[in-house]
């Protein structure tokens, strides 16, 4: 976790909103030892990538089953500490890439975000929030896509201004995947 700690004490926040979001992740960070499993039901971890291709002209985003949208590819830290792996993870089984590497180790974006409660696997997930770090990752945008059917029904590249469009959760593209985009444009090297 000191690793994480420090990632986070480290990263620049782009706006307002991620100052806020940054400091209160860093709180929790250090006042709640369960904080990177789902064991915390209140707040827990995760870690996101906006997936470029190699010219960093293209997103490859997945359609989400849970939120009925095309979104980026994550997950939870499940007791990791070191997002940049989940993150990694999460896009490999989300897309079926096996070739992913890390634009930079360092963190892309950081923001909480709301879940809903909804039902996984049998069980109820009750209302919670994800404390997301967010990586640049690319990958060859020629292999293969296949989808994860427990988790999205669709792998599909788009340019940055098309996956806005595709994203159906108004919150996300306002205030989320715009940012990254602005990021990107801005000329973000890590």
């Amino acid at each position: 976790m000191e690793e994480l700690m420090k990632a986070l004490q480290e990263y620049r926040p782009n706006n307002e909103q991620e100052e806020n979001d940054r400091s209160v992740m860093l709180e929790l960070l250090a006042a709640q030892p369960d904080i990177l499993t789902r064991e915390n039901r209140t707040a827990h971890f995760s870690a996101s990538a906006w997936l470029l291709n190699k010219e960093h002209t293209r997103v490859l985003m997945v359609y989400h089953n849970l939120y009925h949208s095309w979104s980026w590819t994550g997950g939870h830290a499940d007791g990791e500490s070191d997002l940049l792996a989940v993150a990694e993870r999460e896009a490999m089984e989300e897309t079926g890439i096996t070739d992913i590497r890390a634009v930079s180790d360092r963190i892309f974006s950081v923001e909480i975000l709301t879940v809903d409660g909804h039902v996984k696997r049998g069980s109820y997930v009750p209302s919670h929030l994800h404390l997301n770090v967010t990586y640049l990752l690319e990958a060859d945008e020629r292999e293969a896509l296949h989808v994860k059917p427990d988790e999205n029904s669709g792998v599909k590249w788009f340019s940055p201004e098309e996956a806005l469009e595709a994203c159906t959760e108004p919150w996300m593209v306002e205030h989320i995947y715009t940012k990254l985009n602005k990021k990107l444009l801005s000329g973000f090297a890590g």
